[in-house]
């Protein structure tokens, strides 16, 4: 029988305490900042892209975008609906965008979400997470919808 020390009980103890894991993705665009922020927010654009996968197809995008607004946008994959649910808590066009979402199938906590615009219409995406032990694999997801947004509609 493998026993602890106390001083490794306390160790122990702390490992299953609430984290917080954070990551960071930044992208370029040549867009104007408020085309790049209006496409969060428009449910037209954000059906071709956000939580987009290549192999998927949004069936559902419906997005009220603003402060205490929500949106449902939802991914179909293999026959399998994938939902996206959020609440916004900061809309500050062009500058940042706050919300927090969940993803039920892969997470059972709200994440919160921080899309932020620096000069030169660089953005960057935030996302801190809790309890998360699939960071690298959201992050990578996150990373491939940046890669895949397309230009706004002018």
């Amino acid at each position: 029988m493998f026993l602890l020390a106390p001083e490794d009980v306390k160790r122990a103890m702390s490992i299953d305490a609430e984290q917080q894991i954070s990551a960071r993705v930044t992208r370029r665009f040549r867009a104007s900042p408020e085309r790049v922020f209006d496409a969060w927010l428009d449910p037209k654009t954000a059906r071709k892209w956000l939580f987009a996968k290549a192999a998927g197809q949004i069936v559902c995008a419906e997005i009220d975008g603003r402060v205490g607004g929500w949106f449902y946008i939802v991914n179909r994959c293999d026959g399998e609906d994938v939902e996206h649910v959020g609440e916004y808590f900061e809309v500050n066009r062009p500058h940042r965008l706050g919300f927090k979402l969940l993803v039920e199938k892969h997470a059972q906590n709200f994440d919160r979400v921080t899309v932020d615009r620096s000069a030169r219409a660089r953005l960057r995406v935030d996302l801190d997470q809790r309890h998360s032990t699939e960071l690298r694999g959201r992050c990578e997801a996150h990373r491939g919808m940046l890669e895949r947004r397309p230009r706004p509609a002018r």
